[in-house]
């Protein structure tokens, strides 16, 4: 029996046609992966699988689509919500916007066993174990952080650690097909792995995936078959050794050709001290009363350099990048700064960082400093068509929104750029074009860069020097080839290490 049967299925948009002609078929036991550039169409896919483009105002027209044993194609909002979470659910790309920050994780991650009347003593239980499955720490055998986590709330977590809740909140409810979109992008490798493994798991006992993704390592190590979208339409299927090793369509290729491999073409040796932290504490409150989130940091980030920070989900990467640009004190230690460098965050979750309100020419505007090209200039800059200028954020893609995020950086001509997963959500070509923006902005005009991600083939790619964080500390840095030549720490190597595993 087929799980999700699709044919012609057409999706209109403000105006424009989103998807055509979308044909798919998802078998009890199979993943299927849907790979694509930004913008093509793989979200709003993601959504229509479970009745939510129409709900947002798209026009959904199809020959057949067949979840389960419904026709689905006429079903009201309410049958929609029987069927959410019971016969498909999904892991969504937007971990920050797709959590009610005013719900606990265990209301959140519980909401489909409630809906099904399960008893809370069974439904408490089944959360923990869907939790635990996501790779969300409870504290061990016994699991004695498990109260204080379920009473926790999005704001509280990390951004990998909301990824994890919303992929235990997709698997909880036993749905014999789940849709995941990009559901590794905010994590790191080893908790990628993690969850990868899991996906693996469901799909062995019989589940059917849908895995939207642009990390084409996490599609190589799943998936059974590939579809590739290009601008609403799959421009190719096949099974996965053939789509990855056999490409036919030039998109195909040209999504295998851009994955970054190996190191920097032309690294940088950096010159005196730009910023300096000294013994940078901050402190959250956690399960277990408060807790450091950056525990005692002394790092030097030098004039000219492109610095990497990496480290595992909660490792405290973020916090350290808010403390460089002074959008926090910290609670202990100092940040000194040499002369007055003009400094700018690409953070990690863009649309959180828009005033919903303003488009994109507007918000681009308000961060223009000096002579900064115009907000068209700015968008040709990041690889995006100035025509989106008139826009609002919500109705960018995810890896738009990136884009406009770090065009808004540039428009206030930086000397320094603190990136905090600036890729993340970006397909591989357009990450590629970043990644060169980025190199060019350091060999071209002299920027220093600090460039967190926990994806360790694109810090080799671009970093000079790199960190290694792990609970709030710096375990280990050193120039980039040497440290992924010879590790000197334990967990570094079990980072580079999984890196190669996901491959």
């Amino acid at each position: 029996m087929s799980l999700l049967t699709v044919r012609d299925l057409r999706v209109r948009l403000g105006g424009a046609d989103v998807l055509r002609g979308i044909d798919l078929d998802v078998a009890p036991g199979e993943c299927l992966a849907i790979v694509g550039e930004s913008g093509a169409g793989k979200s709003v896919l993601a959504r229509t699988i479970l009745g939510l483009s129409a709900r947002e105002g798209a026009r959904v027209s199809a020959d057949v689509l067949t979840v389960g044993d419904r026709d689905a194609r006429r079903l009201p909002e309410r049958q929609w919500r029987t069927l959410r979470g019971v016969s498909v659910s999904l892991v969504l790309q937007d971990a920050l916007q797709s959590l009610d920050p005013l719900r606990t994780i265990g209301a959140e991650v519980g909401e489909a066993l409630a809906i099904r009347r399960v008893p809370p003593g069974e439904r408490r239980a089944r959360v923990l174990d869907a939790l635990e499955a996501a790779g969300l720490p409870l504290g061990g055998p016994g699991r004695p952080e498990a109260p204080a986590r379920l009473r926790q709330r999005p704001g509280e977590l990390s951004g990998g650690m909301r990824q994890r809740a919303l992929i235990a909140s997709a698997i909880v409810g036993g749905a014999p097909l789940i849709v995941a979109d990009e559901p590794t992008t905010a994590l790191d490798a080893t908790t990628a792995v993690r969850v990868l493994d899991l996906l693996g798991r469901l799909r062995d006992e019989g589940t059917g995936l849908i895995l939207i993704s642009h990390d084409l390592a996490a599609v190589a190590r799943i998936a059974d078959r590939i579809a590739v979208l290009d601008a609403g339409e799959i421009v190719e299927q096949g099974p996965s050794a053939q789509i990855l090793t056999r490409p036919a369509h030039t998109v195909t290729r040209a999504l295998l050709d851009a994955v970054p491999r190996g190191a920097k073409h032309h690294p940088a040796r950096g010159g005196a001290p730009l910023l300096e932290a000294s013994g940078l504490v901050r402190r959250y409150p956690g399960p277990a009363g408060s807790t450091p989130a950056v525990g005692g940091v002394d790092l030097r980030v030098r004039a000219g350099e492109v610095l990497g920070v990496v480290g595992e989900s909660g490792s405290g990467k973020s916090t350290l990048a808010r403390l460089l640009i002074g959008l926090e004190r910290p609670d202990a230690g100092t940040v000194t700064r040499a002369g007055s460098p003009r400094i700018r965050l690409v953070p990690q979750d863009p649309l959180g960082a828009f005033d919903p309100r303003h488009t994109v020419e507007r918000i681009l505007d308000h961060a223009r400093r000096g002579d900064a090209p115009s907000p068209a200039g700015l968008l040709e800059r990041v690889g995006l068509d100035p025509a989106l200028r008139g826009r609002r954020p919500a109705s960018l893609s995810g890896g738009q929104r990136q884009r406009v995020a770090i065009a808004r950086a540039l428009a206030a001509q930086p000397d320094v750029l603190v990136c905090d997963e600036p890729v993340s959500a970006l397909d591989v070509t357009t990450q590629a074009g970043i990644l060169d923006l980025l190199l060019d902005l350091q060999h071209r005009d002299g920027v220093t860069i600090v460039f967190i991600s926990h994806d360790l083939a694109v810090v080799r790619r671009v970093s000079d020097r790199v960190a290694v964080m792990r609970h709030g500390r710096i375990i280990e840095q050193g120039e980039t080839e040497a440290l992924f030549a010879h590790p000197a720490h334990a967990f570094t190597c079990e980072l580079i290490a999984a890196r190669g595993a996901a491959r």
